[in-house]
């Protein structure tokens, strides 16, 4: 089935990327990654319009955010997780790239245990280098050093699904969140029309993959078959997140940066009812 998104943000974001529900304060979280913003919003359910209620601004890049369950934020710096209470203090937590090394944190997410992991991607010729990384109370663990632009990140089914850009290739193991164990990668599928890039799941354990350059968001069983396309008319779709009370609200992030002639919607969010539900979005534990 073909879905048609609407335009949902008043703003237009230069790199939107990475939406998140926070459930317990029923706000939308997203970020612009070229902006070093974080953005809060408000999201009526009925309409799917997104107001902006908050944005939190950090030198650099940001390249995703989560919430934990008393409203603190971490962030993905340039290189570093960045702890971010309500009073507006900022720590940093772990340096996940080394000085020197000319990549940015890209997509992340929190695992169903409250773990966040986090992706990179390269920003020379470098190829194959690109870590997918997770910090936990123990520290930093590196799953993935050898990714071309690690993306989009799901739970379902009892297995990490993890998007790599270039290549197409969405990896999936086996991943046990009460020890944090992951089992070897495999490749799940490949995407050869456009390019996949953020991902959620929905309580069906199917994926919505956002497709950048196609502008549009896939709805994949775990085994690439493709099911539905929420068709958005911007070119640089680049993640898609269920939110709303009752999580049937299919929130769209996008982006203008590559366009050489941005249309009117290109860089807003947008927003779809597609006939399911999503997962609740874990909350970090910082802990």
């Amino acid at each position: 089935m073909t879905f048609t998104a609407v335009p949902a943000s008043a703003d237009v974001y230069e790199l939107g990327e990475g939406p998140v529900w926070d459930a317990g304060r029923q706000r939308l979280l997203w970020v612009d990654i070229v902006a070093g913003t974080v953005y809060e919003g408000r999201l009526d359910a009925e309409t799917g319009r997104v107001t902006v209620s908050g944005r939190h601004v950090f030198d650099g890049t940001v390249g995703a955010v989560a919430v934990a369950a008393d409203g603190e934020l971490i962030v993905a710096g340039q290189a570093t997780l960045i702890r971010a209470d309500a009073g507006g203090s900022r720590t940093e937590l772990a340096r996940v790239l080394p000085e020197g090394v000319r990549s940015r944190l890209n997509d992340g997410a929190v695992d169903p245990a409250g773990r966040f992991l986090i992706g990179s991607l390269a920003q020379d010729g470098r190829h194959g280098q690109e870590v997918l990384a997770r910090l936990d109370r123990t520290g930093l663990t590196y799953l993935d050093t050898d990714l071309v632009l690690s993306n989009g990140l799901a739970w379902a089914n009892g297995r990490l699904y993890s998007v790599d850009t270039i290549p197409g290739t969405i990896w999936v193991r086996d991943y046990d969140p009460d020890s944090g164990r992951a089992g070897p990668r495999r490749e799940a599928f490949t995407i050869t029309d456009g390019s996949p890039d953020g991902m959620c799941a929905d309580a069906g354990g199917n994926l919505w993959i956002a497709n950048w350059g196609l502008g549009r968001v896939e709805c994949r069983t775990p085994a690439g078959e493709l099911l539905d396309v929420v068709e958005t008319g911007a070119p640089h779709t680049s993640s898609a997140a269920f939110a709303g009370p009752d999580l049937d609200v299919l929130v769209i992030t996008t982006a203008t940066i590559g366009l050489s002639d941005p249309g009117p919607d290109d860089g807003r969010l947008f927003t779809a009812r597609v006939g399911v539900r999503g997962l609740p979005t874990p909350y970090w534990n910082p802990c």
